[in-house]
């Protein structure tokens, strides 16, 4: 099921031009998913900061798009906006790969 919002995942940033609903974080992003259904295109980021109360890294963009795929959730749009170079090319990979197994296996 698709619906017609676009997700912004970012811990920090704001996205240029509007209709964008923004997520800062992984447990925002999988609330807003379950609530609202898959969106028409996400926007990744991949570093989300750092969590001050348990002292580590938060989940990354790259754990969103893994729990995406985990779920067996296809997203038909998607960016990675994020500065990081490594993890922006992970998350194009895992949600590139995924894609291309989905059509490959639609008539099954």
């Amino acid at each position: 099921m698709s619906s017609s919002y676009k997700l912004y995942l970012d811990d920090i940033r704001t996205p240029r031009g509007s209709g964008w609903l923004i997520v800062r974080s992984f447990e925002e992003f999988v609330a807003t998913i379950e609530r609202l259904g898959v969106p028409a295109e996400i926007s990744f980021d991949h570093d989300l900061g750092w969590d001050e109360v348990r002292n580590c890294e938060r989940k990354s963009g790259y754990d969103c798009a893994k729990w995406l795929v985990e779920q067996e959730l296809l997203v038909e749009r998607f960016n990675v906006h994020s500065a990081n170079p490594v993890g922006a090319e992970n998350i194009r990979a895992l949600l590139g790969n995924y894609a291309r197994f989905r059509g490959s296996n639609s008539g099954v």
